[in-house]
């Protein structure tokens, strides 16, 4: 067909403005139309399944939906002044003379330092949960950082190590923390190594696959140019592509340090020591002031070290990567 006959074909079937505009608001009815039923049929499906799991089940959900924040009334201090105390170990005049029992002994749970200096309770857990996440970053940024050359795919030495390498960190990221964490309290113990070998595997998993990423979108050419002069496979590493992505491997670790910190404290619910443990403890036996202190101490600590980590990935990266380019 020649540029002649199409302009011929073009000008034989003319379309104007309005008949442009009418087929448009077809095309926007019908999808509003698609969308409709597509939510129709999903709610349908939503409260099918949420009655058939209502008959089936024998709290009958329905029935305590009305009770669902009760739990919420038990938790509320009857004085608001216990939880300063909770949280820096100091005793309670609710708990004088043996009333109140293990609710109300805030002092008993002081780590002394030296003479009558302490540590609060809570401030020692939480420390110990910050560095459950610490020493586990710096686990999987240990190990992530070779596995992510050999998984690199312009990068890996050869193509079955490739292979290797992307299923073996798929398979450490494929089972949550708490799951890992579960396994090794049950071989170890209870206690934090088995918080950070839970946490350190899914780390490598997690850090691995983002490292990896950023390798295969490297510049390529100063790679082509140590292949030139008859470098090494760890020379072009260490020369060539290290130097490129060092500041995205760096912002990645810190983001994945504020991840670990969140999953530390979870972690602590099943045996992995920290103030997970605690806060789980606390919860469920009502103890309001105890429960309303740690979640204001891990809230402050995890808002702490987000700005943290945003302040040094600035410092690390540059304020030019923060700023919109124009």
């Amino acid at each position: 067909m020649t540029i002649a006959d199409t302009q011929l074909q073009t000008q034989g079937t003319p379309q104007s403005a309005k008949d442009i505009g009418d087929a448009w608001i077809r095309m926007v009815a019908r999808r509003r139309l698609y969308t409709g039923m597509g939510l129709l049929i999903l709610i349908i499906a939503f409260v099918s399944s949420v009655r058939f799991a209502d008959e089936s089940n024998a709290g009958h959900f329905f029935d305590r939906l009305p009770h669902l924040f009760d739990f919420l009334s038990w938790l509320i201090p009857k004085d608001w002044a216990d939880v300063y105390r909770a949280l820096f170990d100091l005793p309670s005049p609710n708990g004088a003379n043996g009333v109140g029992g293990e609710e109300f002994n805030f002092p008993l749970g002081r780590v002394y330092v030296w003479g009558d200096f302490y540590i609060p309770e809570y401030f020692e857990l939480m420390i110990i949960t910050i560095n459950v996440a610490l020493v586990s970053t710096l686990i999987g940024f240990i190990v992530a950082l070779p596995l992510s050359f050999f998984a690199a795919r312009n990068m890996s030495p050869s193509h079955p190590l490739r292979l290797v390498t992307k299923r073996f960190m798929e398979l450490l990221r494929a089972f949550p923390e708490i799951v890992i964490a579960g396994l090794f309290s049950a071989i170890l113990s209870i206690g934090p190594i088995a918080a950070i070998i839970a946490v350190g595997l899914h780390t490598i998993g997690a850090l691995g696959k983002l490292f990896y990423e950023v390798i295969e979108n490297i510049d390529m050419k100063p790679d082509e140019g140590m292949r030139a002069v008859g470098a090494s496979w760890t020379e072009r590493v260490r020369f060539a592509a290290l130097p490129q992505v060092l500041p995205n491997f760096m912002s990645y670790v810190l983001l994945r340090l504020e991840i670990n910190v969140r999953a530390s404290t979870i972690i602590g619910a099943v045996g992995g020591g920290g103030i997970g443990e605690e806060l789980k403890l606390s919860i469920s036996r009502g103890f309001g002031a105890k429960t309303v202190a740690l979640v204001l101490l891990l809230f402050v600590t995890i808002i702490a070290v987000d700005q943290f980590s945003a302040w040094l990935r600035r410092r690390l990266v540059g304020e030019h990567a923060f700023l919109l380019q124009h």
